[in-house]
Parts: C-alpha cells; sequence; structure tokens
C-alpha cells in the first residue's frame, strides 16, 4: 500500500523552513531587537506626552499608537519573516518591488495621498495612514539581492551591470525626489551601493557612481532654497536661531544639557514645544537629554551590535541570495541610525528620517520587522560562533 505523502512532502516544509536547518536563530539577534523595541516605546512614552496632551488630548497618544499598529504588528512580521525560508522571498521578488513602485505612484494621486508638510509621502486610507517609502526599503533589498545573484560575474560588466543598475535607482530616485524626501533616497543609494559593492562589481563603477551622487548632492541642493538653507546651517548653526537654524539648535541644546548622566527620564525640557518632532526625527535629542551620554551610547551600542551580528550573519549565509539579502537589511538599519544620529548631532545636514525601532511611526516598524525576521531565518542556515 502507497504511503500517504505529508505536507511537508508536498513543500510546505520549505516554504515554513521545517527541515534542514538550525532549531533557534541567532540568541544575539533576538536579544538586540527587543531591547532596541522597549528603548523606542519608553522614549516615547516619555519625549511625546506633551505633544499628545496638547495635539490630541492624551498624554500616552503616541506610545499606544505606536505599541497597537507598530509593535503588535510588527512582531506578527517578525515571526513570519523568521518562519519563511528566505529562498521564498526570491520568487516575489520582481512583484514585490514593482507593486513598492506602484504605491509610491499612488501618493500623488488626490483623494488617496495626503500632503503632510508640504511632502507626498503617505497614502491615507480613512484613519490609518501607510507610507510606500518603508515598503521600498526592503522590497528594493530584496529584488536586488535576486537580480544581483542572477547576473553572477556579469555584474563587473557596464551595460549588464552598472547601467542596469543606475536604471534601477534612477527610477527610485525619481519618484522620491518629485515626493520629496531626499534623505529616504539617500538611505537607498547606501543600501543599494552596499549590496552592489559586495555582489563583486568593479572598484571603478563604485567610484564613479560615488561622484555621480556627490553631483546630484549638490544639484539637488541648489534646486531647493530650504535643502540652501538647511546646507548653510550646518555650516554656520548659530545663523538664524529663531528661523531655518531652530530645530538644529534645540537638539543641540538638548545633548548639551543631558550631560553625562541626563537630566533623567521623563524630565526632558525641550519636549515642551521647544524641539520640533521629539517623537520622531528628533528623538535621539530628547534621549540624550534625559539619558545622558552613557543612554545615548547604550542605544549606538545596541545598534553596533546588531550590524556586527548582521555582518556575521551575512559572512556564513549559505548562498549568494541570501548573503546580499543580510547585507542590505543590516545596511537598511545601520546607515538609517547612522544619517539620524548623526543629523542630530549637527555632524551632517538635517534629513528628516526617522531612527530605526525608535522614532514614532508604525509603517517604519512593521517593515523594519519583517527585514529582521528574515535575517533571523538566513542565520538558521548559518554556523555561528
Amino acid at each position: 500500500m502507497e504511503r500517504k505523502k505529508s505536507p511537508e512532502s508536498l513543500g510546505f516544509a520549505f516554504f515554513f523552513n521545517m527541515k534542514n536547518q538550525k532549531e533557534e536563530s541567532d540568541k544575539i539577534l533576538l536579544f538586540t531587537i527587543p531591547a532596541l523595541l522597549t528603548f523606542g516605546l519608553v522614549m516615547i512614552a516619555s519625549a511625546g506626552v506633551a505633544y499628545s496632551k496638547i495635539r490630541f488630548g492624551d498624554s500616552y497618544f503616541f506610545f499606544k499608537r505606536q505599541l497597537l499598529f507598530g509593535i503588535v504588528p510588527g512582531l506578527v512580521m517578525l515571526y513570519v519573516g523568521q518562519k519563511i525560508n528566505y529562498a521564498h522571498w526570491k520568487k516575489i521578488a520582481p512583484p514585490l518591488f514593482f507593486m513598492s513602485i506602484g504605491l509610491l505612484v499612488l501618493v500623488f494621486i488626490p483623494g488617496i495621498g495626503a500632503k503632510i508638510y508640504g511632502a507626498s509621502r503617505w497614502i491615507q486610507l480613512s484613519s490609518i495612514s501607510f507610507q510606500p517609502s518603508e515598503m521600498l526599503k526592503l522590497s528594493l533589498i530584496i529584488y536586488l539581492a535576486a537580480w544581483l545573484e542572477s547576473r553572477g560575474e556579469r555584474v563587473k560588466d557596464i551595460f549588464e551591470g552598472l547601467m542596469p543598475f543606475m536604471l534601477i535607482l534612477g527610477l527610485i530616485s525619481f519618484l522620491l525626489i518629485k515626493q520629496p524626501d531626499v534623505g529616504t533616497l539617500g538611505v537607498i543609494i547606501l543600501i543599494a551601493m552596499s549590496m552592489f559593492f559586495v555582489s563583486g562589481s568593479r572598484l571603478s563603477h563604485m567610484l564613479a557612481m560615488g561622484l555621480a551622487g556627490i553631483v546630484l548632492l549638490f544639484m539637488l541642493i541648489k534646486t531647493e532654497a530650504y535643502r540652501v538653507s538647511r546646507f548653510l546651517v550646518f555650516l554656520h548653526p548659530e545663523i538664524d536661531p529663531q528661523g531655518v537654524g531652530y530645530q538644529i539648535n534645540q537638539a543641540l541644546l538638548a545633548l548639551g544639557s543631558g550631560g553625562f548622566f541626563g537630566v533623567g527620564l521623563g524630565h526632558s525640557l525641550q519636549k515642551f514645544n521647544y524641539l520640533p518632532e521629539p517623537v520622531g526625527d528628533s528623538i535621539f535629542a530628547i534621549i540624550g537629554e534625559e539619558l545622558g551620554f552613557v543612554g545615548a551610547s547604550i542605544l549606538v551600542m545596541l545598534f553596533v551590535i546588531l550590524a556586527m551580528r548582521g555582518l556575521k550573519i551575512a559572512k556564513n549565509a549559505p548562498d549568494n541570495f541570501s548573503r546580499l539579502l543580510a547585507i542590505g537589511i543590516v545596511s537598511w538599519i545601520f546607515f538609517q541610525a547612522f544619517i539620524n544620529i548623526a543629523a542630530i548631532s549637527g555632524i551632517i545636514p538635517l534629513t528628516g528620517i526617522p531612527l530605526p525601532f525608535i522614532s514614532y511611526g508604525g509603517t517604519s516598524v512593521v517593515f523594519l520587522m519583517l527585514g529582521v525576521g528574515i535575517l533571523l531565518n538566513i542565520s538558521k542556515h548559518t554556523k555561528l560562533d
């Protein structure tokens, strides 16, 4: 009598990654993510207490929204990401990427896209807003990992490697510049170039793209007055402290007030309508004020641990697709965190991008958690020390 096939033999084992793998995901990475999420929730509760009360009549509005629409669905996506075999993402890479491009176009359609603070970056569905650029980051990483793997050694060729790669970035750049969202574009370019470099591209091609990027950046600065103002304030923070230099001056004041140990959790003064976006782009300044150099250093260390563990997973990845996928996810988190912290600290001009896992924003947390889930799944197939 023929033995009846189990669900695993029908392909479920491949999809849910139940065979031929380690039983556990990387433990250090699993510790780091809850630590970052808890850190973020605590700081959103503290930094947003005044803004939440004034705007919504509820001191913990941002905390509740982040928990219900960011952390909870994010944990679900983390579970899904670490359960599904990473190789499955290669199959759906093209439709996922082009769906992200389609959603990016929808932000410009009246009645669907929402224009906030002069920027068209959100899709508004009733009371829920969705930022397609956050989905684009992850879908681009998956798409590039699959595409670069398929190129093989041809990635070194100008016409089969460099030019198609530039066309992909060109399409994304056009849509993000139109929003405008140059900060996100900068993160995406750094992610893409990291993956392109690791795939085996020529150093001359990387240098050419770097020079082209610098030229594009200065062109973008010159075409918009607010970008010129931000650049001038970066060079001379003391100019117009009540105008264009207000945010960076208040951020530096908050960081300086914190000293070594901080003024204490919940005791920030800058969050009381002095510092713009205290739960968003500027949350690192509140961290520095309330928790001081020690608290800010702990947060930076958590990002460094995440990056180092992610690179270890990439180094020991079982194939080129998973290696590129891991590099893309790690680059995404590290570069975005670095740009946010550097901008608030006055090291680079202000950009307006969130601090991963920490800043308020459900869409960002959900896709970051899915990305980390995929990274955890890759870790199940590696031999880590």
